[in-house]
């Protein structure tokens, strides 16, 4: 007795010091959800497989999340969504529930529109949950989330015949489905997959959906054709309506796993995750799990706007990468191929160019527990696809953006001494990404840049690959090759080839060793001028791993001062045919 009442005791001042400070009351998950933030504002726990968020129903640049504040219309909610990219994609296994006339048809109803507006007056959000009022079906529709399944409540307010929409088919952005399956297994649960095309090239989800109220009819539609007899459908769109005899003001309950090797998996996903139909319970362990990560830094200010923002962009930070093996392991590769990760968690979405320089160096302080795995899931892709990842996306190289930033992320994990993984194979998989022909490394290697003539971005480039090179060279010290030490330490220098003394500017060189003219330092064309989402002004800075060497191009130490100075003072005019959106937030030409 004096056993089980000491750890009684213990586990009170453990919840106690957990939750004596809740940091989740300043995450506001709608900012960055308007102009270009790219945000959903939907349920999630940290690193989750699921994000279970609504849709809009529009594409667009501003809705590459599915979801852009300024709408006010909802089509559906589906359970995985991008945050904060440059590229929509992804949206899939979307319900949307609904209320029509008791009188209604069966003609009808296929042909029905599930759409409904809502306002932001009856929309709210915290970490791990979001509810709205579809306005036009008077539902009240809530979401949390657990790590590989979601958890769906309606609650019908409204006389009439209760449906729910699962829509296969929809699709935005780069998406479109290449085909899909749905399949009745009893009167209380469904099965399926979805595969797409899009940025990620062969995209797969497979789900097992329980509902906590009966079946009471069904509908299956293959590429807008009712099919009356059969319990599954199978198509490029399909869709199912499913209705429900309820009560009025009574709930309907849905949760889902997903998987991206089979519905048995996501079936073992969701028995895993949510084993009973309390919903409180599910979003309280999601508030649980985002409270114990937040609360790892403490930050103290009587300004709460200061608290929402830092906050708030802790908890972006813990959006992606994401839990991508099932709970036996198993995941698709990047081979296409089903592969089982063995003592470890495989991580998907990597947008390395973006998470390179802060995020990922922030892991290894606050996350070090996942550091490993995801070195493990970095070189499990280089495994399957004979690279490092750049933009990995659900076991797809999309290739967006430029440099082999992993071998920065991999180099600052082995030299802070994380060693879950296999130093040697680390090693190999770096230097073999950098030593390839393509996207410039050719003339890179040859020249000591990228000619401008034979490669876009390719100041952009240069420098990003000597950075990425100097990386290499320290993990080969590390190791005691001195050879490649060497080979990468020139390597790392070749940003000097492209500083040009009369203007103090990084500037494109074409393969005869000539620069590039006419020359604007502040000219910017969007993924088609020699400087990735920037201008000379930004990219003539990048040289992280040897500042001292940067400085010493100029005529002087107080001229590179003078430079830096200016940096934030001068105009901060773009010009060009197409500049940049992602050049923002400038003070000068700093963005």
């Amino acid at each position: 007795m004096k056993l089980l009442q000491l750890a009684f005791i213990v586990l009170f001042f453990i919840t106690h010091n957990i939750f004596a400070q809740d940091y989740t009351q300043y995450v506001d998950p709608f900012i960055g959800t308007g102009l270009n933030g790219h945000t959903y504002p939907g349920a999630t726990v940290p690193f989750g497989m699921v994000q279970l968020s609504p849709d809009n129903g529009k594409s667009g640049w501003e809705y590459s999340s599915g979801y852009h504040y300024s709408d006010s219309i909802i089509v559906g909610f589906s359970h995985t969504h991008l945050s904060g990219t440059g590229i929509g994609d992804l949206c899939d296994i979307q319900f949307m529930p609904a209320t029509f006339l008791n009188n209604i048809s069966d003609e009808e109803i296929i042909r029905q529109k599930f759409i409904s507006k809502f306002d932001h007056q009856n929309e709210k959000a915290s970490v791990g949950y979001y509810t709205v009022l579809l306005k036009d079906y008077h539902i009240t529709s809530e979401l949390t989330a657990a790590l590989r399944s979601g958890l769906q409540k309606h609650i019908f307010n409204k006389d009439g015949k209760e449906f729910v929409q699962l829509d296969l088919g929809y699709s935005k952005n780069w998406d479109d489905p290449t085909e899909t399956f749905i399949k009745i297994i009893d009167d209380h649960t469904i099965g399926g997959y979805r595969y797409s095309t899009g940025w990620a090239k062969d995209q797969r989800v497979y789900f097992y959906t329980q509902f906590s109220k009966p079946i009471a009819k069904s509908f299956l539609i293959q590429d807008s054709a009712y099919i009356k007899t059969l319990n599954e459908v199978i198509g490029k769109t399909t869709r199912a309506i499913f209705q429900f005899d309820l009560k009025t003001n009574s709930e309907l309950l849905i949760k889902t796993g997903i998987s991206s090797v089979s519905i048995e998996n996501a079936k073992l996903n969701l028995e895993n995750d949510i084993e009973d139909w309390d919903f409180n319970k599910l979003k309280n362990a999601a508030t649980f799990q985002w409270n114990k990560e937040l609360s790892k830094i403490e930050v103290k200010s009587s300004n709460k706007n200061y608290l929402n923002t830092f906050y708030t962009a802790l908890y972006r930070s813990m959006l992606a990468p994401i839990v991508f093996s099932d709970i036996n392991g198993e995941y698709k590769g990047a081979d296409d191929k089903i592969h089982k990760a063995k003592d470890y968690t495989k991580y998907s979405i990597f947008s390395l160019w973006d998470t390179f320089r802060a995020e990922h160096p922030l892991f290894t302080i606050v996350q070090p527990e996942r550091v490993n795995d995801m070195i493990n899931s970095m070189l499990s892709h280089y495994n399957e696809y004979g690279l490092l990842p750049v933009w990995e996306l659900l076991g797809n190289e999309t290739g967006t953006m430029i440099g082999y930033h992993a071998i920065p992320v991999i180099t600052d994990a082995i030299l802070k001494g994380f060693n879950g993984f296999d130093i040697n194979l680390a090693y190999d998989a770096m230097k073999i990404s950098a030593i390839q022909d393509h996207l410039g490394l050719n003339s890179y290697k040859s020249l000591g840049y990228v000619a401008d003539d034979k490669e876009v971005e390719s100041v952009s480039k240069t420098l990003e690959y000597a950075y990425d090179d100097w990386c290499i060279a320290q993990v080969a010290k590390y190791l005691g090759k001195d050879e490649d030490y060497r080979y990468f330490s020139i390597r790392s220098e070749h940003y000097r080839n492209l500083f040009d003394p009369s203007s103090n500017f990084m500037r494109a060189k074409t393969s005869d060793g000539k620069w590039k003219v006419p020359f604007n330092p502040v000219y910017s064309e969007h993924r088609n001028h020699e400087y990735t989402e920037g201008t000379a002004w930004q990219y003539s800075w990048f040289v992280p791993h040897d500042v001292e060497g940067l400085i010493s191009l100029f005529e002087s130490k107080e001229k590179f001062i003078e430079k830096l100075d200016s940096l934030f003072i001068t105009s901060s005019k773009l010009e060009g045919p197409n500049p940049s959106n992602d050049i923002s937030g400038m003070i000068g030409q700093y963005a």
